[in-house]
């Protein structure tokens, strides 16, 4: 069933059309449009130009269909007033160019961006020919439909104070209340096989998706419902967090359902104020990098263990783009003195994460998980003093709660935060100033975008930074272990983890928990920079341990672990 809410006009929409609108052109099959021309999102003003992606004029419920429309004599412009009399001409274009999209189909090559159009069985390749054919063969149609949105705009402007407002929040709210069933928000996937949204899962075909959105959500269980329904639709994999601050999703699918997915959720009343495009970032993976599907309603979208009523996504540092971040960091490792500098370059991950990769130059605190950062900055408040800091993380969330903490502080010349993340940097600059790999919480553990190395094996000391589990089953730290020592036997994360992972298993049982190893319970949970003498070395060397939110991977800690060599049986 097609939603209340289209898709936009996309690849996804004219590969659908293209195959049914065109039968003597693609492949002869016809059946119903993935989606309806009327039930196009509306959220263009008159105000706001020629814009023909927008072009209903703000009227959801307007069918151009219908048969009973009046002429715009002068009674009807009678009931204008002045300033409506104005928009006629905007009406009309408005009008043309809704009609015109209708009609729109895709070139024969599925990778070709190229837009045609299809009317009174004719195949138009240029904007120019459409144009004129509809303004000769189709001009009584123009004019009713014309004359249908201006009898439209003359019954919503007598109450015009009230719809601003209700244009700003209210559609939104009663198109959710009178669709409440989940099944009306999932998109037509009839002009698709099974095969086709399954292929392609694979780690070299799929592709893996990393958004959030930071918007007031008035009913996140709905919304969990909906997002568990659309990602099993679609067969995505992965993890959702939803709360009534916003949404932040990890999912994994082939590349069609990663594509229908975006256009689902940028199309979605709820977001498509507040998401772009760009805001999806992209890598190679596919639904075998989750597990399973987890979505679920959270008070917070990224766990920072404060309430968004206290410190709101609402004030964040100022974003840079990632040219922007890297003039910045530019400038700073230019210093001579980086010690003495005003400025302070902050990971806002966790140790484990930037262990393996890194900005040059950063102050990475060791800390396991993201909801000990408000500690962190408490404890070492005198240390971001009349500091202009930039922040970074993985893709931008965290530094917006982050940066707000710290914001709010009251003690920062400045707060700057690195806009999309590493993800976005790295996009631009995979030879930048970011070294080693980018960590992210799948079965991939880590992403490569330049041939450097940051990190060592915790054994030997050579260069590695591709993690394993911890060999002992109740351990959930991550090992940075080279092949080399792993043949060795060398797969623990510490000499207690490694003496339990070589007695036999006690039972069945064994798995079913985890414990905290002696690398885990030997080192401070809020570190501080003070009691030391503070540097920030081009390539530091953050210390390992544990994982995020308690059941996460850890790393062992330097020095490097000497065991003794495994007894051969």
């Amino acid at each position: 069933m097609a939603g209340p809410f289209p898709l936009r006009q996309s690849w996804a929409e004219r590969l659908g059309q293209a195959r049914r609108a065109v039968p003597e052109t693609v492949n002869g099959k016809e059946s119903a449009p993935l989606l309806q021309p009327n039930q196009m999102p509306s959220s263009a003003s008159p105000d706001q130009g020629d814009d023909l992606e927008a072009c209903v004029l703000r009227f959801s419920d307007l069918d151009l269909k219908d048969t009973s429309l009046i002429n715009p004599s002068s009674s009807l412009k009678a009931e204008l007033d002045v300033n409506t009399k104005k928009k006629y001409s905007y009406a009309k274009k408005k009008a043309f160019a809704l009609f015109v999209k209708t009609k729109e189909v895709l070139a024969p090559s599925y990778k070709c961006k190229e837009k045609w159009w299809k009317c009174c069985q004719q195949l138009f390749r240029d904007q120019t020919s459409i144009h004129r054919h509809v303004a000769t063969q189709h001009a009584d149609e123009i004019f009713h439909q014309t004359a249908s949105v201006l009898k439209q705009l003359a019954v919503t402007l007598s109450t015009s104070k009230s719809l601003k407002s209700a244009d700003r929040r209210n559609p939104v709210k009663e198109c959710l209340t009178r669709n409440r069933e989940v099944s009306a928000w999932l998109p037509d996937i009839s002009c698709f096989s099974p095969d086709e949204l399954i292929s392609g899962q694979g780690s070299d075909d799929g592709e893996v998706l990393l958004y959030y959105c930071y918007c007031d959500l008035e009913d996140p269980h709905w919304l969990c419902a909906w997002q568990t329904a659309l990602c099993q639709h679609l067969h995505l994999t992965g993890k959702v967090r939803i709360a009534t601050e916003g949404i932040n999703g990890t999912v994994g699918g082939s590349k069609l359902a990663t594509g229908l997915y975006v256009e689902v959720m940028l199309s979605c009343p709820l977001f498509k104020d507040y998401l772009c495009k760009d805001d999806f970032k992209t890598s190679k993976g596919g639904a075998c990098c989750f597990p399973e599907l987890r979505v679920g309603v959270f008070e917070e979208i990224v766990p920072m263990g404060i309430s968004p009523t206290k410190i709101s996504y609402k004030k964040p540092g100022i974003h840079l783009a990632p040219s922007e971040f890297h003039k910045e960091v530019e400038k700073f490792l230019s210093q001579a003195n980086q010690e003495q500098s005003d400025t302070i370059l902050l990971d806002c991950r966790n140790f484990y994460e930037s262990k393996i990769g890194r900005f040059q130059g950063c102050l990475a605190p060791d800390i396991r998980k993201f909801s000990y950062f408000p500690s962190y900055v408490d404890k070492n408040l005198e240390l971001f003093r009349e500091k202009k800091v930039l922040m970074y993380c993985t893709g931008g969330i965290r530094c917006e709660r982050g940066s707000a903490y710290l914001k709010a502080k009251g003690v920062c010349k400045e707060v700057f935060q690195l806009k999309g993340g590493i993800h976005k940097y790295l996009e631009e600059f995979p030879d930048g100033f970011y070294k080693g790999k980018l960590f992210v919480f799948d079965e991939r553990y880590a992403l490569s975008y330049n041939s450097d190395i940051v990190s060592e094996c915790s054994y030997c000391g050579a260069p590695w930074d591709l993690y394993k589990f911890c060999s002992t089953p109740q351990c959930r730290q991550l090992v940075l272990t080279c092949p080399a020592c792993q043949a060795q036997g060398f797969t623990a994360c510490c000499v207690t983890c490694q003496d339990k992972g070589s007695r036999p298993a006690s039972g069945p049982a064994q798995n079913s928990f985890k414990e905290e190893c002696e690398c885990t319970a030997r080192r401070p949970r809020i570190p501080s920079e003070l009691s030391q003498q503070v540097q920030l070395p081009r390539n530091p060397e953050p210390r390992a341990d544990v994982g995020e939110d308690g059941d996460g991977p850890c790393l062992c800690e330097r020095p490097r672990l000497h065991f003794p060599k495994p007894s051969q049986s």
